[in-house]
């Protein structure tokens, strides 16, 4: 059965939306409760996990040898480390959010009484026309700040507003997609992957399809801190992919408008044998793709093997330039990615 390119621009407005809910490791119920509508709403069973993801059955036939695929829908952000006496807020990251990139970005702090207060991420005396040493500073979460829109000018005026610390910090993804379909947003990693499982979700839905093999879908919420796929694999599972970023970059071969194939990432090699299959379905399906080496880069998957499960490993995903930082995809990776995992499953 054909894929039709209408899946991929599906999978990307899905991501949009998801994109538009905060959802830092830790702070996940909403983009979850989310993620578990989406796949209900195409006829698919998802539940809570107690770890807070989600777990989705896309059926199939042989549960013996079923397959489990992994995304995440938490991201990159922040938490109050300190409340300042001038009522500024130190952070803390969480996951490899980087001061570098973070500074001059608009942020909204969630308080535990559910007020929702936003700010600005700046250097600590942001006026070049003040600072002399503004150029020469080293960003780090010791020297940026984020400065509540409100008018507080102490500590205490911050901690009446309900701001304490342990608050988490989000910061505005600032979403695009162009008209030359460009994907432009903080936080593609990864849920533009999710999009891209919602997209393969509905191509099973619309065409009626019956998997050859039971599959199961993982969307967890702690990956960028590292243990989101340490759990909650069904019985019957032999592989696992994750379906994540793809890399861009000097060295690499893979751009934003193919799918990248992982061969090894910081943690090792992945499964040879997945891999293999995973070329092979790009090949037959005709998708564009590059297999690539991940110099600095951890999965979901990876933390499925450390979790002790007895599975084969792989990871795709579509080509994301700039990760951690604005991130930039394309609508033709997301069809491409579509492509591998239709021909990876036979369907």
């Amino acid at each position: 059965m054909k894929l039709d390119y209408e899946y991929a621009r599906f999978a990307a407005k899905k991501a949009a939306e998801l994109l538009a809910i905060d959802s830092p490791s830790g702070f996940t119920a909403k983009a979850a409760e989310w993620v578990k509508e989406a796949f209900e709403s195409l006829g698919f069973s998802a539940e809570l996990t107690r770890k807070g993801g989600v777990l989705i059955d896309l059926g199939g036939e042989d549960a013996s040898d079923a397959l489990f695929l992994e995304a995440h829908t938490d991201t990159l952000g922040g938490m109050v480390a300190e409340i300042k006496d001038n009522g500024r807020l130190r952070i803390t990251n969480i996951g490899g959010m980087n001061a570098n990139n973070a500074e001059a970005e608009n942020v909204r702090v969630y308080t535990r009484d559910g007020k929702v207060i936003e700010g600005v991420c700046q250097l600590i005396n942001a006026s070049i026309h003040v600072n002399g040493d503004y150029s020469s500073t080293k960003r780090t979460f010791d020297t940026v700040e984020i400065l509540l829109d409100a008018d507080v000018n102490s500590e205490e005026e911050a901690r009446a507003l309900g701001i304490e610390v342990g608050d988490i910090v989000a910061f505005e993804p600032r979403t695009r997609i162009t008209e030359s379909g460009y994907i432009k947003s903080r936080f593609l990693d990864d849920k533009l992957s999710v999009g891209i499982l919602l997209g393969f979700a509905k191509y099973l839905h619309d065409e009626k399809i019956v998997l050859p093999r039971r599959v199961y879908v993982h969307v967890t919420v702690y990956e960028e801190v590292g243990h989101g796929g340490s759990a909650s694999l069904p019985e019957g599972v032999t592989e696992a992919i994750s379906v994540d970023m793809g890399c861009v970059g000097e060295g690499l071969r893979c751009t934003e408008r193919q799918v990248s194939i992982c061969a090894k990432d910081s943690g090792g090699p992945y499964s040879y044998e997945v891999t293999g299959k995973l070329i092979a379905a790009a090949k037959k399906g005709g998708a564009d793709y590059a297999v690539d080496i991940y110099p600095h880069y951890g999965s979901d998957v990876e933390a499925t093997l450390k979790a002790g499960y007895d599975i084969r490993h792989g990871l795709i995903g579509a080509g994301v330039y700039a990760s951690h930082g604005y991130e930039r995809s394309h609508i033709d990776g997301v069809f491409n990615t579509l492509l591998v995992l239709k021909g990876y499953l036979g369907v």
